[in-house]
């Protein structure tokens, strides 16, 4: 079994400016997820595993290059692809390419990490991938939380008449709890199977698309209070779990 591991972290940022490469509790943010894609290289003895880092920023490269692990820093984004319009999976499907051609080999699996959602643990990886596995119908898996909102219940959209009413209506729910059961995806980890590619999907949620539910906190990077907040726990070791 073969496995690339896509690291995708491109510069520009603007929500957090440099927030791939700021520090938190003295390293910088994507050390976090170079470290688990090592350690998840390291753990699975079934397969092969070749991690690939995907960014146009020089600055990002170079902190790379100085993290102690197995990493191909030799990739270069296309400008293209390192656009705000540009989208994550577009990204993936050009170093995937260029990882099978130099690599003379087609992977059996893509493993997407997230840089600026790092909440993440090994064993997260090693469960989500048996889950993969043990379902041949599903072309890949992501994960996801609890969701603290329901659009059946306490979430609400503008309608065509310009009054609001309930994203999903699904009858009258008198209680969160008696509505669907919902999710909010974190953005930490995707796993596509070889088909997924070879169906030219254009979104990570196909027919055939499962989830795997972390039983801890985790969240992505959006808005400067959430470094802050992702710097606290960390910093304090309030995630429950070991980085």
């Amino acid at each position: 079994m073969d496995i690339l591991l896509t690291v995708c972290a491109r510069g520009g940022s603007k929500g957090i400016k440099g927030k791939n490469i700021k520090e938190i509790k003295g390293s910088p943010l994507i050390f976090y997820t170079l470290k688990t894609a090592n350690k998840f290289k390291e753990e699975i003895k079934t397969g092969n595993v070749d991690i690939i880092l995907s960014t146009d920023s020089e600055a990002i490269k170079s902190t790379v290059m100085k993290f102690r692990g197995e990493v191909d820093v030799s990739y270069i984004r296309p400008d293209f692809l390192a656009t705000d319009a540009a989208g994550k999976l577009d990204a993936i499907v050009d170093v995937k390419k260029y990882a099978e051609d130099k690599n003379e080999k087609e992977y059996d699996y893509v493993l997407d990490l997230d840089v600026t959602s790092p909440l993440r643990t090994v064993q997260d990886l090693k469960d989500a991938l048996e889950l993969l596995e043990n379902n041949e119908e599903a072309n890949n898996i992501f994960s996801v939380n609890d969701a603290n909102r329901n659009p059946y219940f306490n979430m609400v959209e503008e309608k065509k008449d310009n009054f609001f009413g309930l994203v999903k209506d699904g009858g009258v729910f008198l209680s969160r709890q008696t509505t669907p059961k919902v999710y909010d995806m974190n953005a930490s980890f995707y796993f596509y199977k070889r088909k997924f590619f070879r169906e030219n999907y254009k979104t990570v949620i196909t027919d055939k698309t499962i989830v795997y539910k972390m039983n801890h906190i985790c969240f992505d990077l959006d808005h400067p209070i959430d470094f802050d907040f992702m710097e606290y726990l960390i910093e304090n070791d309030k995630l429950g779990f070991k980085l």
